[in-house]
C-alpha cells in the first residue's frame, strides 16, 4: 500500500479542557498519512485518481476549526473518521498525530502529541431466519445495517434455504452471507448486530432455537480474537455448510486465518465428509 504524507499542517483553533484555551485558541500541527493506492495516478498523471494535497488540507483544516474538542485523543479519533468517510473508496488507512506545543502545563517540555491509526475493515457477516417473513426480516436488516455512515455492505450471496443447525425442530432457515467495510471495531459491530436483531424481535430462548433474525460476524480482516462475548473466525465455521456455500459464492477464495484454507477448499473438504 502506497502512502501520502502531510507534515506539520498549522491549524489554530480553540480545543482544549481550560477556559483560556477555549477563548484564546491556539495553534497545533498536524502529520497525516494516507494509506491508498496512487499506481493509476501514477500511470495516468489524473489529479481525479489520489488525493488532492490543496483540497484535503482545506477539508482537514475547516472540519478541525468548525468542531470543539477537549481532548487531543477526541480529536484524533474524530477527524480521522471524517477523512476515512470523506475518502471512502480511496484512502484505505490513516495515521494521523496531533501536536500541541503549547499546552498548559507548568512543566518545560518540547512537545505533547496524540498519534492514532484507524482504517476501514473487510468484514464477512452471516444472515439468518426461519420465523414468519423470513426475507422481509432479512431485507429489513440489511436496510438498517447498510444505513449506517460507518458499514459499507460491498456483496451479499444468494440466499439459500438449509435444515435447521443444531438439532432443534424448526422450520428451514433462509441464510445468506455478506461482505461490508467497517469502522466499527469488532465489539461495536457485535453491538450493531444485536442491536439490529433486537429491533426486528429476536428473542435468546434455546440456543440454535428460532429466529426472526441471526446477524453474526464471520470473518473480521485476518483477525484470531476470543473473549467471553465474541469470538473471531466464527466458532464451528468449518462444520457450517450454510455459511460456507453462500461465503464461496461471493469470496471462494478468501483464507481462514487459523486454518490457513481457502473458503472453497473448506466447502470441498465438507461436501467429502
Amino acid at each position: 500500500m502506497d502512502i501520502i504524507k502531510i507534515k506539520g499542517l498549522k491549524i489554530f483553533a480553540n480545543h482544549g479542557l481550560y477556559p483560556e484555551e477555549i477563548e484564546n485558541g491556539q495553534d497545533f500541527f498536524l502529520d497525516i498519512a494516507l494509506y491508498l493506492s496512487t499506481q493509476k495516478a501514477g500511470k495516468t498523471d489524473d489529479l481525479n485518481l489520489t488525493v488532492d494535497y490543496d483540497k484535503f488540507c482545506r477539508f482537514v483544516s475547516q472540519y478541525f476549526v468548525q468542531n470543539r474538542y477537549n481532548l487531543l485523543e477526541a480529536i484524533a479519533e474524530n477527524l480521522s473518521r471524517a477523512i476515512l468517510l470523506k475518502y471512502f473508496g480511496i484512502v484505505k488507512k490513516i495515521r494521523i498525530s496531533i501536536f500541541k506545543p503549547n499546552a498548559p502545563m507548568e512543566f518545560e517540555f518540547q512537545n505533547v502529541c496524540v498519534e492514532i491509526e484507524r482504517s476501514w475493515h473487510d468484514v464477512f457477516i452471516g444472515i439468518g431466519s426461519n420465523i414468519g417473513d423470513r426475507e422481509g426480516y432479512l431485507k429489513k436488516g440489511l436496510e438498517i445495517l447498510d444505513s449506517r455512515e460507518d458499514v459499507v455492505i460491498e456483496k451479499i450471496s444468494t440466499l439459500i434455504e438449509t435444515k435447521p443447525y443444531g438439532g432443534i425442530e424448526m422450520s428451514p432457515v433462509l441464510n445468506g452471507v455478506l461482505r461490508i467495510k467497517t469502522l466499527a471495531s469488532p465489539h461495536e459491530l457485535l453491538k450493531i448486530c444485536n442491536e439490529i436483531e433486537n429491533k426486528l424481535g429476536r428473542k435468546r430462548v434455546i440456543r440454535w432455537g428460532p429466529r426472526t433474525l441471526d446477524i453474526d460476524i464471520l470473518f473480521y480482516d485476518s483477525l484470531i480474537f476470543e473473549d467471553s462475548s465474541l469470538t473471531i473466525p466464527h466458532i464451528d465455521l468449518k462444520n457450517r455448510d450454510f455459511v460456507l456455500r453462500p461465503m464461496a459464492e461471493i469470496a471462494p477464495g478468501f483464507v481462514h486465518p487459523v486454518y490457513k484454507k481457502t473458503i472453497n477448499d473448506m466447502l470441498c473438504d465438507l461436501e467429502k465428509t
